[in-house]
C-alpha cells in the first residue's frame, strides 16, 4: 500500500539522520520498539539491509546511504509544502472569480469587497458580468449571484442581501405625454424599454398583488441587455423601465424618474450566492462567504416578518 510505503520510509529517514532509534522515536512521537519493527518491515520487503546497529550507535549502511539521499530530500520538500498549506489557511491567497448581474456587483459585492480585500493583498477577485443564469460548474467559476427563488436546489446558497422590490420608472418628459398605467395590462400600450437575457430572450415583467401574478411582455423601440443603459434611456425620456428600487432609487429622489405601479411590486427574497455543495472551499473562498453573508438588522427583521 502507498500509504504504508510512505511510513516505513519516514520512519527509515528519521532514524538514518538521527542515527538512533530513541531519538528517532521521540520525534515522531512512537515507541522505540515499533520504530524498529517498522523499519524491519521495509528492509525484509526490499530484501536487503538499510541500517547497521550495534549497541552504542546506528549508521545508514552503503543502500541505506543511498535510499536516504534519494528520498530525505522529497520529504522536506513535502514538508515544506505541508508549511505552506498551513501558511495559506492562516493567511487566505488565490483568485475567486464570481458571476452576478451589474446590480449585484455594485450593490452588494463591490460593498463587501471594498472593506475585505485591504485586508487581504493576497486574494484575488474577479467578477464577471452576466444577466444569464449561469451554471457555475459548467463555466468553471466559484460561485454566482442570483435572487434566492432562482438558485437551483442542489446549490448551496448564503443569502447576502435585503429584500429587493422592482419598481417601473418613466421621466417627467415621457409621462407628459403619456397617462400613468394604472394596472400592469396598461404596459401594452406604453413604450417601454427591454431587456434582454442571454439564455431567456426579452424579460417579462413580473408582478403581484393580492395574491394574483402577473407576467407582460412589453414593448418599445430600444432592447439593451445591460441595466446601466436601461437607466439612462428611461431618464432621457424615451419610455419605461423596470429595475430594482436600489437602481432607481437617486433618480427617483432627485425627480429625474416618477414611479407608477408600485402596489403591484411587493418585496420579495433578495440576492444569494450560490456554489456547488460538492465543492470544498478554500480559507479564501471561506472568507469571501463570511463577509458577503447577509446580517439583517433589527429593524429589518421588525420589518419583513411584519410584511
Amino acid at each position: 500500500m502507498p500509504g504504508d510505503n510512505f511510513h516505513e520510509l519516514a520512519a527509515f529517514v528519521a532514524v538514518a539522520e538521527e542515527q538512533s532509534f530513541t531519538r528517532a522515536a521521540t520525534k515522531l512521537g512512537v515507541s522505540q520498539s515499533a520504530l524498529s519493527q517498522t523499519v524491519r518491515g521495509l528492509e525484509a520487503r526490499l530484501d536487503i539491509r538499510l541500517l547497521t546497529r550495534t549497541t552504542r550507535r546506528v549508521a545508514p549502511t552503503e543502500a541505506g546511504e543511498r535510499l536516504l539521499r534519494t528520498v530525505a530530500p522529497r520529504f522536506e520538500e513535502i514538508n515544506a509544502e505541508l508549511t505552506a498549506l498551513t501558511e495559506l489557511r492562516d493567511k487566505p491567497a488565490g483568485t475567486v472569480r464570481i458571476t452576478a448581474t451589474e446590480n449585484a456587483a455594485e450593490a452588494v459585492l463591490w460593498p463587501a469587497l471594498k472593506k475585505l480585500l485591504p485586508n487581504y493583498p493576497d486574494i484575488k477577485v474577479e467578477i464577471i458580468i452576466d444577466y444569464g443564469l449561469t451554471d457555475v460548474v459548467a463555466e468553471r467559476v466559484d460561485a454566482g449571484v442570483r435572487f434566492g427563488e432562482q438558485v437551483a436546489k442542489d446549490m448551496i446558497a448564503v443569502r447576502i442581501g435585503p429584500d429587493i422590490r422592482m419598481a417601473v420608472v418613466g421621466s417627467p418628459a415621457y409621462f407628459a405625454k403619456h397617462p400613468p398605467p394604472r394596472t400592469p395590462q396598461d404596459l401594452t400600450t406604453h413604450e417601454c424599454i427591454n431587456l434582454r437575457l442571454p439564455t431567456h430572450g426579452l424579460y417579462a415583467w413580473e408582478f403581484e398583488k393580492n395574491g394574483r401574478n402577473l407576467r407582460v411582455r412589453v414593448e418599445g423601440q430600444l432592447i439593451f441587455n445591460t441595466a446601466a443603459l436601461l437607466l439612462n434611456a428611461a431618464a432621457a425620456g424615451f419610455g419605461l423601465a423596470y429595475l430594482t428600487e436600489q437602481q432607481v432609487q437617486r433618480h427617483l429622489d432627485s425627480g429625474e424618474l416618477i414611479r407608477v405601479l408600485a402596489t403591484w411590486c411587493p418585496p420579495f427574497t433578495g440576492y444569494h450566492l450560490y456554489y456547488p455543495s460538492r465543492r470544498q472551499p478554500t480559507p479564501a473562498f471561506a472568507l469571501l462567504v463570511d463577509a458577503l453573508r447577509y446580517r439583517a438588522t433589527p429593524e429589518q427583521t421588525q420589518r419583513r416578518r411584519s410584511a
